[in-house]
């Protein structure tokens, strides 16, 4: 190997080195909720294998019993777990076959049961999020159900029907979602050598679970499951294909299946007297902050979505708008100027010791002050100081037609103290 060569291939190594320590490690504690879909293969285990050879830390617990559906959780040990509390992540999955029946049977035997869990978890952590496990429609169909519910008759309509009520009930629960049937499908249209299931047709090969595996890493840590290294022991060819499916349909289309994020936009009205009404435009949010950039702030509830703010001195502030919802933000801010008419601090009749006129000007504004030396400033809406004058007489024009055309705000600093006025320069 020459030297040259030697020496690019030390630095290509000390570079991925270097990433690999600079990237902080992510930790995330997960609870399992679900049947031996979430059982076999041990899918958390194999989802904190893959989380480990990325250098990130997945901590687990779960609840798995055969065939258990959202009802039964809602009564046996899952909600012990719920309510112990500390949980980033609780996922969600029901049995295989329920969320694919009739309409009117999903209404009254799944969507009442997610409902309460995802309450629950919310309830006894305020800050975790709540994920769906969509799962698989059976690899031709449940033949057993088609003679009720006839759509169920080929794997493409049992898990259309699948897709359908695990995306229903995330939204309708302000959860996320882990598209893992969504995978399958890719998989089977595009990869058939890869088999996902079992002999039963039901349950997942190991290439089934890795697939889930990977798509749960990228939900809990946001990651592009393209530099995983863990295989599960598949043939390379294989995990890779999988890789692959979990980027184009999870990774990269991330924002659709998380729960969706609070929005926040504001506007300001500015009045003469330096108050200041502020209008939120909040989406999906619990509480707004408000901080009006005066060292002053205050929290209200969404539902208070206008709010007024006087301020003490003329100047520019950047007011923020925090919308929050389950410790997730957005935040607005907008700038605003404030001419504040300053008449508490001069002895009383020295306002009328001041004229300004004409006011609007075109040209120049003519002072007038009893009050000698005196010194105007002239200051733009947006705090910049523009000019100052010296007055030495008790009528004085100051020039304003190099301005543009626009309000500002002329001080007045003589021996009786300091008097503020709006102008305005026409053209």
């Amino acid at each position: 190997m020459s030297l040259n060569r030697h020496i690019k291939t030390l630095l290509l190594a000390l570079a991925l080195l270097c990433t690999g320590l600079c990237r902080a490690q992510q930790s995330v504690n997960v609870l399992f909720i679900g049947n031996s879909y979430t059982e076999v293969n041990d899918l958390p285990g194999m989802v904190q294998q893959i989380a480990a050879s990325m250098g990130d830390q997945l901590t687990y617990q779960s609840n798995t019993p055969g065939g258990c559906t959202f009802s039964q959780h809602c009564t046996n040990r899952s909600m012990e777990l719920i309510c112990s509390g500390g949980w980033d992540v609780v996922v969600l999955q029901e049995q295989s076959q329920y969320p694919s029946f009739p309409q009117s049977q999903v209404e009254a035997e799944v969507f009442p049961y997610a409902a309460r869990l995802v309450d629950s978890v919310y309830a006894h952590n305020p800050c975790c999020e709540p994920m769906f496990y969509m799962t698989w429609g059976r690899k031709n169909g449940d033949a057993v159900n088609a003679q009720y519910f006839s759509v169920l008759g080929t794997y493409e309509g049992m898990d259309s029907m699948l897709c359908e009520r695990y995306t229903y009930m995330a939204q309708q629960n302000d959860a996320s979602l882990c598209p893992v049937g969504r995978v399958w499908r890719y998989l089977r249209e595009n990869h058939r050598e890869i088999e996902l299931y079992q002999p039963d047709e039901s349950h997942p090969s190991v290439a089934g679970t890795y697939a889930a595996a990977c798509a749960f890493y990228v939900m809990f840590f946001h990651r592009d499951p393209a530099a995983i290294t863990y295989s599960a022991s598949l043939p390379d060819p294989a995990a890779h294909t999988i890789r692959s499916a979990v980027r184009s349909v999870v990774y990269e289309s991330l924002p659709q299946w998380q729960r969706p994020r609070p929005q926040a936009s504001l506007e300001a009205e500015i009045q003469d007297d330096g108050t200041v009404f502020f209008t939120a435009v909040p989406l999906l949010a619990d509480s707004l902050t408000w901080c009006f950039g005066d060292g002053s702030d205050t929290t209200t509830s969404s539902a208070l979505t206008t709010i007024s703010h006087r301020y003490s001195a003329t100047g520019t502030y950047t007011v923020s708008l925090i919308a929050s919802r389950h410790c997730m933000t957005d935040t607005a801010s907008v700038d605003v100027s404030v001419v504040v008419d300053d008449q508490e601090g001069i002895p009383k009749g020295t306002a009328e010791e001041v004229t300004v006129y004409p006011n609007p000007a075109c040209e120049r504004l003519t002072v007038t002050t009893s009050a000698l030396p005196a010194t105007a400033t002239l200051i733009g809406l947006d705090g910049r100081l523009l000019s100052t004058f010296e007055i030495q007489h008790s009528t004085s024009e100051i020039n304003v037609g190099n301005l543009p055309a626009g309000e500002y705000i002329l001080q007045i600093n003589n021996p009786t103290g300091t008097l503020s006025r709006r102008v305005v320069v026409i053209k």
